[in-house]
């Protein structure tokens, strides 16, 4: 199982990024994917999942109306369409996959990526 991330990088407070977790290894669409972040010295935070199927989405109170998640079966990719980013979004964003989505939201997550750094300047 691979999962790797790209689109991290740093932005102005209000701009946009859009991240993508590429996924392969495994069946992609027997999974559910996330989103997880941590910053230096603080917890690990679910920040956003989405099933296959039916494609149900979760979203952390912290980022809801402003991110979007998104996910292509075919290409095995997942996407996370951030914006209005704050400087408190700055953090290691990490996608993930597990079976579970309830191993998603809480961050269980039997398989993780490398990360990519998100760095929002005020």
């Amino acid at each position: 199982v691979q999962l790797v991330e790209s689109g991290g990088g740093e932005v102005e407070a209000g701009g946009s990024l859009r991240l993508s977790c590429a996924a392969s290894g495994f069946r992609f669409d027997d999974y559910t994917i996330g989103w997880l972040r941590q910053a230096p010295g603080n917890e690990r935070e679910v920040v956003s999942g989405i099933a296959s199927r039916p494609g149900t989405t979760y979203y952390a109170d912290s980022v809801k109306g402003r991110f979007t998640i998104s996910r292509d079966n075919a290409k095995s990719l997942v996407y996370l369409q951030m914006s209005s980013l704050k400087p408190e979004d700055t953090a290691n964003y990490y996608c993930t996959a597990d079976h579970s989505s309830k191993d998603i939201r809480d961050g269980r997550a039997s398989y993780w990526g490398k990360g990519t750094l998100v760095t929002i300047s005020s």
